[in-house]
């Protein structure tokens, strides 16, 4: 694989992709799907332009994305997309929402790249795990080194919350709280430094595949709030209704502090 190609396509594509929404952002009408999340002909064309972009430049690869391809292909190498991370921030005129790709490598993620057009900020990071792949190293923000924050916990520092996770409100936490309204968002604050921890109640996914890689890299410990693992995935599953609590911590001795706090979320995505 060449990663500096991959990197190169990855930006241009997001930023070419990117530059179109905002001319619609705050602008157009959503509609409600099965599950009760909203999508615009903006997430539409984003999902098509997103996987032709990978057709072309990729054809061997395999793709599963948000709005059309649910079921994962049976590939070595496999994007994942979310065309429009934060839909509802979009169509309502928020300035938060993101273009997020994902690439696994033999049902794991080894790289991803979030891009925020409004906040010109773009995500990126490599992570090996157990792929035997030589990768570079790393996490960045507009090609900047990233961590996450050594500092120790305080009431004047941040954890993000998910719409579903406000029912954790009722019992005093340790830190102030924010909820930003975009999966990936939410998590990468934690990459670069701005929060301690963060916790999605539904993640599909779309929401979770680039993310994975960019927190790990950074310093992260990346907690499943349900027994079974995360990854790999498996070939011919349909992922579409597939959630994935999660937790993500700074630093490994903040994860006792979090998950008795946030471990009702799992408790309840088995159930």
């Amino acid at each position: 694989m060449d990663w500096t190609h991959l990197l190169d396509f990855a930006q241009t594509t997001t930023q070419r992709v990117g530059e179109k929404l905002l001319q619609d952002f705050g602008h157009v009408q959503a509609s409600e799907k099965a599950d009760g999340s909203l999508v615009t002909h903006a997430d539409r064309w984003s999902d098509e332009e997103c996987r032709r972009s990978i057709r072309e430049a990729f054809p061997d690869h395999g793709v599963l994305s948000e709005e059309v391809e649910h079921i994962f292909p049976a590939t070595d190498w496999c994007w994942i997309i979310d065309p429009l991370d934060g839909t509802t921030n979009f169509a309502r005129g928020l300035p938060i929402w993101a273009i997020s790709l994902g690439l696994l490598y033999r049902g794991t993620p080894v790289f991803g790249y979030v891009h925020l057009p409004p906040l010109r900020q773009s995500f990126h990071g490599y992570w090996s795990g157990d792929s035997g792949l030589d990768l570079p190293t790393g996490a960045f923000l507009n090609q900047r080194s990233i961590h996450t924050s050594p500092d120790a916990l305080t009431s004047n520092h941040f954890f993000n919350l998910c719409t579903r996770s406000t029912s954790l409100l009722a019992h005093p936490f340790p830190c102030k709280i924010r909820m930003l309204g975009v999966a990936t968002y939410n998590l990468l604050t934690v990459a670069a430094g701005a929060t301690l921890g963060g916790v999605e109640a539904t993640p599909k996914i779309w929401d979770i595949a680039a993310v994975w890689p960019i927190v790990q890299a950074a310093g992260g410990v990346w907690t499943s709030l349900e027994p079974d693992p995360i990854f790999p995935l498996q070939s011919g599953y349909d992922y579409s209704r597939r959630s994935f609590p999660t937790l993500i911590v700074a630093q490994p001795k903040l994860q006792p502090v979090f998950q008795p706090l946030v471990a009702s979320i799992g408790q309840k995505a088995e159930h």
